[in-house]
């Protein structure tokens, strides 16, 4: 029986919470539930009226009634008690909300509501759309599916229950057991998608699969790889429990199979194994590498442990680590050691070493305490970990020859005056030396600039107001080693101690309202824990006589002071050309600055000894010398000084027509950038009191490319001899200044998207970097051992590439140079002694390929620099890449990778690499 016709008005309206038929559902509800009661409930006995004793009436009124009232109300107490009647079950629990386009019609007979086109039903967390929805009152069930028309099936259901989400091609849900059944399903946990025949909702943890695809490619319908198995457990945001498994490429089923498979769902970070890569080394034999495990101990805390082994005995192991406190800090910090054999014990070429490497970076967030920051950047380790290590193929960071590592904390405490202090600590390290010098710990502090006749209104003039007066204190414990005594007792035996106090004081004024003049004076007192003591023994050196110096532990100190004063000043020439030029006007800017310098002896800090005439060599000589010589901040100067100090800096800039023709004012151009000249006179000295023409500059060609220059000219001439005499060199011959060294830097960087809209730059976040080398390219990139990746793939921004053409026609590229040379003239020599080209490109030749190079090209020494050749191919769900350097001193290698992108399936890989002859 249909009832369409007796409900004229439901067709096209949007029924919420049961409120437009409420009249008839309550009345249909009302009738099942009287006509439940009248079915079940107890019967009323018939009337028995024999049973009815008879009453008869007695004069008297002395009747009691409260025994017959107490009975009746405790029958009718009892019969309330063992009432059997219970209120029926609600149908639903929850409001339901549910809507047809084209219809929603109730059928009464079979207690059902049909909903058609884009309909959609709500029931508490739960929500269905479809084509076709049908809610049995019977069942307490929702059943759901598409549109079949001509052939197509459309409005596929879409089956969401709190965060879980599934589109499958029918389902069957019932509201009291919670359970459903789905046909044809497709859902996406954590980038899985899984496409499953039949799927059994058993409760809102536990779901049965038959037939089960899973997949991380974008294309559900047609994924080119995906994992095939007959039967599965899924477990929300958990895991994937299957059995037999089989690998599927194209549809093609592969050799790569298991027994069991499990797949873990977790949004959040867990603990578990890293499985390691395998291989093959000539020199060392068959290795594991990058095995280990990953401990996520909580949300702002991790940890991983790897580790690499090789047959002939080489090891290595690493643990890294990484920590965030939001609005707080963050950091990462890994420690490396590697214990490497070349080739096998007994043979000629056998050789064994250990080499490590510490890294750790701190940063604060400035938000999080404005008066206090600690920060920490530390690289430190072997000198040759870069080049030797088995587990790094990073041939930049092999050509860092300066490692350093700094942590510092620094307070200010709020005032006037201000106070300020850093306790640090710092260490460089040079990797071709191996030398080190360390700075454990340092302290500095100071107090702010205290004006001491400043008036209460705060505007200073005349140089009495200004004058002004600050104090600073710097301490230090020096240690100067090598790489082989690092950490070991023997390096702290030469540390030195000092402390420097400072405190200078200033003013400046105008002079004729157009001349800004400044004078100073500093006084300076050094500490010191050591000094120096030296004298001549006859008796040493096994009888032969020499300099013995020797070491005084003890507190020393020092007291220096100077004067200087400048004036400056800054002159502007403007040169008109008018507006119906080109190049409308040329403005020039002159900033001339003298200063003067005067500097005292202090030779009273200088002690003499003399070389008796017994001796073989310098008899009779006397020595002088310093006890602070071989201190922390050296000895004071014994020598004199008065100098004048002159500068020029000019810059020149160009209005010209703007090529814009709605532009309304001209286009500022600078034409040259801080072109600079200084020297200086001495004069308290008795020779050569000049001091040589310092010049710098910079010229913009285009945007982001600039020639940078700079140099030194010297006023004297040079003897046979090629020593410098007290002879101008155009005195002697010559020109007026002889060019003694010079450099020239050009650096350039482009790309596609200068032709292009501007974008947000991503920002640099690179292991070279980290390292100590530099951020770009120009050396070469490194390839990320973990995961094969050459460059960064970011899967949020990642663009769909499905449907695109073979042939790109905006072809995205970027390039990268540098040029510099060197020229040095000292001494007559007139020899270019260094020049080098370095270049580095990427382009996208394809939607899907793209490529790289870096290279260079030594002048000095004519050859090719170390270069690099990168290829990348994205294979939509995989990825392959080879990174070949066929050119480098010590770091010719190639590496081929190819697995797939998901971070979740990372351990699915292949990869090979040659590394580079760690014996060079």
């Amino acid at each position: 029986m249909t009832v369409s016709n007796t409900e004229p008005n439901l067709q096209n309206n949007s029924i919420r919470a049961l409120q437009t038929n409420r009249h008839y559902l309550t009345i249909f509800l009302t009738f099942l539930l009287l006509c439940s009661a009248v079915l079940h409930a107890q019967d009323i006995p018939p009337k028995n009226e024999a049973n009815i004793p008879k009453t008869t009436k007695e004069d008297t009124i002395s009747v009691n009634l409260k025994p017959i009232v107490d009975e009746i109300n405790e029958q009718a107490q009892d019969t309330v008690k063992t009432d059997s009647i219970k209120p029926p079950k609600e149908t639903l629990t929850d409001v339901v909300d549910y809507y047809g386009e084209d219809y929603v019609l109730l059928n009464r007979k079979e207690n059902r509501v049909y909903m058609y086109n884009k309909a959609y039903i709500i029931y508490g967390d739960m929500r269905i759309d479809a084509g076709l929805i049908i809610l049995d009152y019977n069942k307490n069930e929702v059943y759901a599916k598409g549109i079949d028309s001509a052939g197509v099936y459309s409005q596929r259901p879409i089956f969401v229950q709190a965060a879980n989400k599934v589109e499958p091609d029918s389902i069957r849900y019932n509201f009291d057991t919670k359970k459903a059944l789905v046909y044809n399903s497709r859902t996406e946990q954590n980038g899985f998608r899984v496409i499953a025949e039949v799927t059994k909702k058993v409760n809102d943890s536990v779901v049965y699969l038959r037939n089960v695809k899973f997949t991380t490619s974008k294309n559900i319908d047609d994924p080119e790889y995906y994992f095939y198995t007959r039967k599965a457990k899924f477990v929300p945001k958990k895991k994937i429990v299957t059995g037999l498994t089989n690998m599927y490429i194209a549809d093609v089923p592969t050799p790569v199979g298991l027994p069991f498979a499990y797949f873990p769902l977790t949004e959040d970070r867990t603990s578990g194994f890293i499985i390691p890569s395998f291989g093959e080394n000539n020199s060392r034999g068959f290795f594991f590498q990058n095995g280990g495990y990953y401990f996520a101990i909580n949300d702002y805390l991790d940890f991983s442990l790897l580790g690499d082994y090789y047959t002939n005995g080489s090891y290595a192991l690493r643990g890294e680590s990484a920590y965030v406190l939001k609005y707080k800090y963050r950091g990462n910090f890994s420690a490396r050691y590697e214990y490497l054999v070349q080739e096998e014990r007994g043979f000629p070429n056998f050789q064994e070493s250990a080499i490590y490497n510490i890294r750790w970076s701190h940063m604060q967030d400035t938000k999080s305490n404005p008066s206090s920051r600690f920060s920490a950047s530390v690289n430190l380790g072997s000198s040759k970990y870069f080049n030797q290590s088995i587990n790094q193929t990073n041939n930049a960071s092999a050509l860092v020859n300066t490692l350093s590592s700094s942590i510092s904390y620094a307070k200010s405490f709020e005032g006037d005056p201000q106070v300020n202090f850093t306790l640090a600590a710092t260490h460089s390290q040079n990797t071709n030396t191996q030398q080190i010098s360390m700075s454990l710990p340092n302290l500095n502090a100071s107090v702010s600039r205290i004006y001491p006749f400043a008036p209460k209104d705060g505007t200073k003039k005349g140089i009495i107001q200004n004058i002004n007066f600050q104090y600073d204190i710097s301490a230090e414990n020096r240690i100067q080693t090598t790489d082989s005594l690092f950490f070991k007792p023997e390096m702290f035996n030469s540390a030195q101690i000092g402390a420097q106090h400072n405190i200078p004081l200033t003013t400046n004024f105008k002079i004729l309202k157009y001349l800004s003049a400044s004078a100073g004076t500093n006084y300076r007192e050094t500490w010191v824990l050591k000094s120096t003591r030296k004298r001549y023994d006859e008796a040493a050196f096994d009888g032969q006589g020499g300099v013995v110096q020797d070491t005084i532990p003890g507190f020393e100190s020092y007291r220096t002071y100077n004067f200087s004063t400048s004036l400056g000043t800054t002159l502007y020439g403007l040169f008109n050309f008018g507006n119906d030029k080109k190049i409308q006007a040329i403005r020039h800017v002159v900033r001339p600055s003298v200063s003067y310098n005067i500097n005292p002896a202090f030779d009273r800090y200088y002690d003499e000894f003399i070389i008796p005439e017994t001796a073989n060599e310098a008899a009779g000589e006397t020595v002088q010398y310093s006890r602070f010589e071989n201190t922390l901040y050296g000895p004071p100067s014994k020598v004199y000084s008065s100098s004048i100090g002159m500068s020029l800096s000019n810059t020149f800039e160009a209005k010209m027509r703007d090529s814009d023709t709605t532009a309304v004012e001209p286009k500022k151009v600078t034409l040259l950038n801080n072109l600079n000249f200084s020297t200086a006179y001495n004069l308290a000295g008795d020779s050569l009191n000049w001091s040589p023409l310092q010049f710098n500059g910079s010229i913009p060609i285009v945007p982001k490319l600039d020639f940078n220059f700079s140099g030194s000219l010297d006023p004297y001439a040079l003897d046979n001899n090629n020593n410098k005499i007290d002879v101008f060199n155009i005195n002697n011959g010559g020109s007026l200044f002889r060019l003694t060294n010079a450099n020239v830097s050009i650096n350039y960087s482009f790309s596609s998207k200068d032709f292009e809209a501007k974008t947000k730059d991503t920002g640099i976040d690179n292991e070279t970097f980290r390292n100590g080398g530099r951020p770009d390219d120009l050396f070469g990139e490194a390839s990320n051992i973990y995961d094969g990746q050459i460059y960064k793939n970011n899967e949020e921004e990642d663009v769909d590439k499905t449907n695109i053409e073979w042939y790109n026609f905006t072809i995205p590229w970027d390039v990268r140079f540098a040029y510099t040379i060197t020229y040095g003239n000292g001494q007559r020599q007139n020899e270019i002694s260094s020049q080098s080209f370095m270049m580095s490109t990427n382009m996208e030749l394809a939607p899907r390929w793209t490529v790289g190079v870096s290279s260079g090209y030594d002048f000095k020494n004519k050859g090719v620099t170390l270069t690099q050749f990168r290829f990348q191919r994205d294979l939509e769900s995989w990825q392959m890449s080879f990174n070949w350097t066929p050119i480098g001193s010590i770091n010719t290698a190639w590496y081929f990778f190819i697995g797939i992108k998901s971070s979740m399936l990372s351990d699915i890989k292949y990869d090979k690499r040659r590394e580079s002859d760690k014996r060079l």
